[in-house]
């Protein structure tokens, strides 16, 4: 049950979230880790933080928990409903914070009105949070809060009613101006309401170039003008001289209208009044001051923005909040400051402006967005904001001098804040790099097909690879200018029309003329797309084939058989998939190919397996698996397996390998530690070799449809040359991951 100081630190450090690398939670299932996670071991990092005060980030939780802190007196457009009331959505914005950066969160519902109380209180929270999060507290009070706050406070604190709507929709402003063909400076911008939003926002404007005297903010009484003497000093700052008498009058000849008051307060005459491509911004939740329908049937030149995700150019403080604590907490910064929001501001902008990914249109129903009057900022859904804001935010903080650690590595940095949102990224991402330094000629049977194209399209544009697209050349043209797409980038074969054809057929006569094919039935197989994309392999005009999305499996695999082979010294192919299970990756086999391999053949499954798992960067350790456990049930199914661990062991001792074993036995490393420490399978396996067809086809289904399991494959194993077999139900994204597998797989071959 001992255990090292080092241990006791290392165990608290990397079951933690405080540092920039993401790190897995600790187990905690023995009386051993107990021990490291509380008493004794625990007294370790403590010691440590006692000598060296910053040390509670790198021991700790603190570095990677905010705190959602509100007395509920402004929630959503409910108003003053209480901490009770308003815990719901604290508790919501922990899950966008957690969903959308990986930030964990605690929300604190405050019992008091006094702007003081709840001052005191949030200071005395500083050592546990790395971050504060006000929210939904009323103005003026709000300003008050969060300027003491950020004056006695050493972390960031950040009210996102007033912030995050500021940063939103001023990356929305700067498009919109852009696609209107004005001027940030000259434009002349009218404001309904005057809350902590609209003059944060309005201030926002104003840092990105808006003129202050170009701002006319209207309150429930009326324009605020310099004649008013019920103003505060926040609303103080927005007035001007009184020349409008209503709202209507302000909006006559008025570039930009902004919303953040109440629904249904503009008609379709006051746009009707506005200047040349006005720009709306009708912010108030759930009813906008004007419905998009009468805004646009008032103007059909308009560029509309809404709070509404069921409308185009939703203003959502999604876009902002999470990324941008994601970027202050990962580079320790003791504020959220000008210079960092204005960052955030103009990365969600640019981001806007370029083309949109395929996982973004899925996640929108299939519509496609580009940018113009209808997409002038990004998708909350797009998983580009968040490595695109938190870096800026970043940086940032550190040019303006508010951050305590620097980051060195901004490539770095980006992958480790992809990781964040999923494993699976980061196991395909190491493929996609390989395939980058060295891209190949990959060929796509189903040339054809609308899924085909798009991914050919993404890897050419990635650097992946060089599509060659077989099918009707005027059908694959058609659809290629239909998308958007520019035809430079495509290689198109007709195999109808090709001058190759006769080549291939005779090629493939000479291999299979003693297997019952005559030459006249060989040059109709290579009219067949399949059989023409194989033979392209064979002969080394293209490097690589994927196909399947439109066929049978085997109707994929036999045309690869024929005209290409297996690789050298094999005698069977194999097929693999990829399994991402909570941060933990397994890669089973054979999946898709082998209905009942014997010894010699589950010994080649698992060394082709093996091989293919290093090309991921992974070294294998690999479990044979049975419903035996070392001979403790000695049929012969379970001695079959035994003998192919054998067979591995002489053909390629520099494997970790070890069987028969069941399945539990082979991913829980503490049951081989203690009840068969003798098995040279330490840490569990994550290379599963399954004893038949039958039990790795139903395990890998079951994972794919009853868990949270990402599945990546069949990846087709044992071919002399690369074939990857997609199915019918695939992404583009699917696609295109399985030609970066394939190009990392020719370059291997060379």
């Amino acid at each position: 049950m001992s255990f090292t100081k080092e241990e006791a630190l290392k165990y608290h450090s990397e079951g933690r979230r405080g540092k920039i690398e993401v790190t897995p939670t600790k187990p905690c299932f023995t009386a051993r880790e107990l021990s490291l996670a509380y008493t004794p071991g625990v007294a370790e990092p403590c010691r440590e933080i006692e000598k060296n005060d910053d040390d509670v980030f790198l021991y700790t939780a603190k570095g990677n928990l905010v705190a959602v802190v509100s007395n509920g007196t402004a929630v959503l457009g409910l108003g003053d409903i209480g901490p009770h009331a308003g815990k719901p959505v604290m508790e919501g914005k922990g899950v966008l914070f957690k969903r959308f950066a990986d930030i964990d969160v605690f929300d604190i519902e405050l019992k008091t009105k006094d702007p003081k109380e709840v001052i005191r209180t949030v200071q005395l929270l500083e050592p546990t949070f790395g971050g504060i999060n006000l929210e939904d507290i009323k103005a003026p009070e709000c300003f008050e809060i969060e300027e003491e706050l950020k004056r006695t406070m050493n972390i960031p604190v950040f009210h996102d009613d007033q912030h995050g709507t500021a940063i939103i929709s001023c990356a929305a402003l700067i498009n919109a101006v852009e696609i209107a063909g004005k001027k940030l400076d000259e434009i002349r911008i009218v404001v309904s309401g005057a809350g902590a939003s609209a003059i944060a926002c309005c201030n926002m404007y104003i840092a990105a170039g808006v003129k202050r005297e170009n701002i006319f903010m209207f309150d429930t009484k009326g324009l605020i003008h310099k004649g008013r003497t019920d103003l505060n000093k926040y609303k103080r700052e927005f007035a001007g001289e009184n020349i409008y008498k209503d709202l209507a009058d302000a909006m006559k000849g008025a570039d930009v209208f902004v919303g953040l008051s109440k629904g249904n307060i503009v008609s379709k005459e006051m746009v009707k009044s506005m200047a040349k491509n006005p720009i709306v911004f009708a912010m108030a939740n759930p009813d906008p001051e004007i419905t998009y329908e009468d805004a646009i049937d008032a103007r059909k030149d308009i560029i509309m923005a809404t709070g509404r995700s069921d409308y185009p150019n939703q203003v959502n403080n999604v876009l902002g909040f999470p990324f941008i604590f994601r970027g202050a907490l990962d580079v320790r910064a003791t504020a959220i400051n000008m210079e960092m929001k204005m960052a955030a501001t103009k990365a969600l902008a640019s981001l806007a402006r370029e083309k949109v990914p395929e996982v973004v249109i899925n996640a929108y129903g299939g519509k496609e967005f580009s940018f113009g009057p209808e997409y002038i900022i990004p998708k909350p859904f797009d998983p580009r904001v968040l490595w695109t804001v938190a870096p800026a935010v970043a940086k940032a903080a550190m040019d303006s001098g508010v951050a305590r650690v620097p980051i060195r590595n901004w490539e770095a940095y980006k992958e480790q804040l992809q990781e964040r949102l999923g494993y699976t990224t980061e196991i395909i991402r190491v493929m996609v790099h390989k395939a980058q330094k060295s891209p190949k000629k990959i060929v796509y049977p189903e040339g054809e097909e609308e899924k085909i194209i798009r991914a050919a399209n993404a890897v050419y544009d990635e650097n992946i690879g060089l599509p060659v697209l077989v099918g009707d050349e005027k059908k694959i043209k058609d659809k290629i200018k239909n998308l958007g797409f520019d035809l430079s980038k495509f290689e198109i074969k007709d195999p109808e029309t090709c001058s190759n054809c006769e080549k291939y057929a005779e090629k493939l006569y000479q291999k299979r003329q003693r297997k019952g094919l005559t030459a006249r039935a060989a040059l109709d197989l290579v009219k067949q797309p399949n059989y023409y994309a194989a033979m392209m392999v064979e002969e080394g005009d293209a490097h690589a084939m994927i196909g399947g999305l439109t066929y049978h499996y085997p109707e994929t695999i036999r045309p690869a058989l024929q005209c290409i082979g297996l690789k050298e010294g094999l005698k069977l192919v194999a097929g693999m998939y990829v399994l991402v299970i909570k941060n933990k990756i397994f890669f089973f086999a054979d999946t898709t190919v082998n209905i009942d391999p014997n010894s010699e053949q589950l010994a080649e499954i698992a060394i082709t397996t093996a091989d293919t798992v290093q090309q991921f960067d992974i070294k294998p350790r690999i479990a044979m698996l049975s419903f035996s456990n070392f001979g403790s049930s000695p049929y012969p199914q379970a001695v079959k397996v035994a003998e192919a661990v054998k067979i591995v062991h002489e053909k390629r001792p520099d494997l970790i390998i070890d069987g028969e074993m069941q399945a539990d036995t082979a991913v829980m490393p503490e049951r081989i530690e203690q009840d068969f420490p003798f098995s040279t399978l330490k840490g569990g396996a994550n290379v599963l070799i399954f004893p038949n067809l039958e039990a790795g086809n139903i395990a890998y289904k079951l994972f794919q449809r009853l868990t949270d399991a990402t599945v990546i494959g069949p990846i087709l194993m044992g071919m002399k040359k690369p074939v990857h077999v997609i199915q019918r139900g695939d992404t583009v994204r699917d696609i295109i991951n399985m030609t970066a597998i394939a190009v990392v797989e020719a370059e291997g071959k060379k």
